[in-house]
Parts: C-alpha cells; sequence; structure tokens
C-alpha cells in the first residue's frame, strides 16, 4: 500500500497507507493507520483507529511518499 501525507484544511498533516489512489470522481479517502508525520498518534482519532474516511473536500494536498526504485533493484558487483 502506498504511503500517503494528506495536508488537511486547518489540521496538522497526516500519514497513512491507502489501498488505492483517489480517481477524479471519489468523494472519499481511506486512510489506514492515521499518524502524524513524526509517527506519533493523531489527538482527535481514538488510539485503536484503523481505518480514517476523510471528505475529498478537506484536503489540499497529497503527498505520495515512494520507496526509491534503486532501493528495490538488486544487483550483484563483483569485486576485483
Amino acid at each position: 500500500m502506498p504511503t500517503v501525507i494528506l495536508h488537511i484544511l486547518g489540521e496538522e498533516p497526516v500519514q497513512g497507507e491507502v489501498k488505492k489512489l483517489p480517481a477524479a470522481g471519489d468523494n472519499l479517502i481511506a486512510v489506514h493507520h492515521p499518524r502524524r508525520k513524526d509517527g506519533r498518534d493523531l489527538d482527535n482519532i481514538e488510539v485503536d483507529c484503523v481505518v480514517v474516511l476523510w471528505p475529498i473536500t478537506r484536503i489540499n494536498l497529497i503527498e505520495v511518499v515512494g520507496v526509491d526504485e534503486e532501493d528495490k533493484i538488486i544487483t550483484f558487483v563483483r569485486e576485483q
């Protein structure tokens, strides 16, 4: 699941995972394991909450945090 950072109107950014990125016609985004960018729990969400649905109209920006593709490539280096 891709990790995203949601920039919500009037709130701190929220980090979490999504099963799929929202399409142009979607009204909600489902974020799994929502947390602050530093990993701490959110103040306005219950501690045992697993999924939160946010309306797209409340979101300014969605950042997709990717893993460097080079880290995924396994190569063998022959040292001389």
